[in-house]
């Protein structure tokens, strides 16, 4: 993609797209809230990122890999519409315009519910070969990736950039002990879901599972590192806001994603997903105590809980750290510093590798 272009002209909002070559593409409407998505097989963008769009008609634009095969562009509406796809060639080039075409909610619903799901050129899911014996298998989970921003500072700081450069520098922490294999659930700019994120761990017996994040709060005074597990109920307002922010992510994945709910609960009381939870909650202590040796801040009562549907897979211990808030402009800085990141990802090296001691791996047997 060359060019990306988007506006009102003559009452309508529309988006003009130019590609090198015919690409291969597909629209999607999303509900709750109204959005409307393209998606684009086999294409990188080099356009420069379009001025905003008209407040009036689209509250929000964005745009990120969804797979490796597959770009997309999702428009958030605030006027109910319906988009109409126009392409033509011009001196080798295909241009793409989408207009939006006012509909009431009624109209919009019955289209979404009538697209069906639409045929995907994603690939089956990776296998991972198991570990050496005698080998700790580690998931590290950066938040967030491809048109799922997460948060954004009040400088503009990108919370899926933050998270993929604390997993990158916590994946070098940890090789170097030989004991230890740390996989990442994905390791450049790409969405995704929530679920498969968990059963990445899963599939990889892993003996460990940790999410990074940096969240964007309404209190905006609150700063520093908070550390999550797994509960049914939260433990308090701010982790329930946390959990059902995270837990929406999910909402810029297509049809194809759609899962029901998680029945998760109904298990709790198996002995597999209680010996889960003890381990998690373990780990999460041991990583409140190596920030504080580290002398890396927390928020008042560090170690919370909340229903995150990322951490929920049964029989591999999970948690969700908050390295800091990008709401906060003291946080937003330190995130984007080197040596703090450094430290911080050292403290969690180091609170991994006091969880391993005295374990036998996954992989070679409890």
């Amino acid at each position: 993609m060359t060019g990306f272009q988007q506006g009102s002209k003559d009452g309508r909002f529309e988006a003009v797209l130019t590609f090198k070559g015919h690409p291969r593409s597909r629209i999607l409407l999303l509900r709750n809230p109204d959005r409307v998505a393209l998606d684009l097989f086999d294409t990188v963008s080099a356009a420069p990122v379009p001025a905003p769009a008209d407040p009036k008609a689209v509250v929000d634009m964005r745009q990120g890999l969804v797979s490796a095969d597959r770009f997309r562009i999702v428009w958030t509406l605030k006027a109910t519409a319906l988009p109409v796809a126009e392409t033509r060639d011009e001196d080798g080039r295909t241009i793409l315009t989408l207009r939006f075409e006012r509909t009431d909610g009624i109209g919009f619903a019955n289209a979404a519910a009538v697209q069906g799901v639409p045929i995907t050129s994603e690939a089956a899911p990776k296998t991972t070969a198991p570990a050496a014996p005698g080998v700790f298998t580690i998931v590290v989970d950066p938040g967030h990736g491809g048109v799922d921003n997460g948060a954004r500072g009040p400088a503009g700081t990108l919370e899926k950039e933050v998270n993929l450069a604390f997993a990158l520098a916590l994946r070098d922490a940890l090789a170097k002990d030989p004991k230890v294999r740390v996989l990442l659930t994905r390791e450049d700019d790409r969405f995704i879901p929530l679920t498969e994120r968990s059963e990445i761990a899963r599939r990889a017996k892993a003996d460990l599972f940790i999410s990074m994040h940096a969240d964007s709060i309404r209190y905006r005074d609150i700063r520093g590192a908070t550390v999550y597990t797994l509960s049914e109920k939260a433990s308090d307002t701010l982790s329930l806001e946390i959990a059902d922010s995270e837990n929406s992510a999910d909402r810029f994945a297509g049809p194809e994603w759609r899962q029901g709910k998680p029945e998760v609960f109904d298990i709790l009381v198996d002995l597999t997903r209680r010996e889960t939870d003890s381990f998690s909650e373990h780990f999460a202590a041991e990583l409140v105590d190596a920030f504080g040796d580290h002398q890396i801040r927390l928020i008042k009562n560090p170690k919370r809980s909340a229903g995150f549907r990322v951490l929920m897979a049964p029989d591999v211990p999970s948690v969700l750290v908050e390295i800091g808030y990008l709401s906060n402009d003291e946080d937003e800085k330190l995130l984007l510093k080197k040596d703090w990141r450094e430290d911080t990802t050292s403290a969690i090296s180091r609170a991994v590798l006091d969880f391993l001691k005295n374990r036998t791996p996954v992989a070679s047997g409890r």
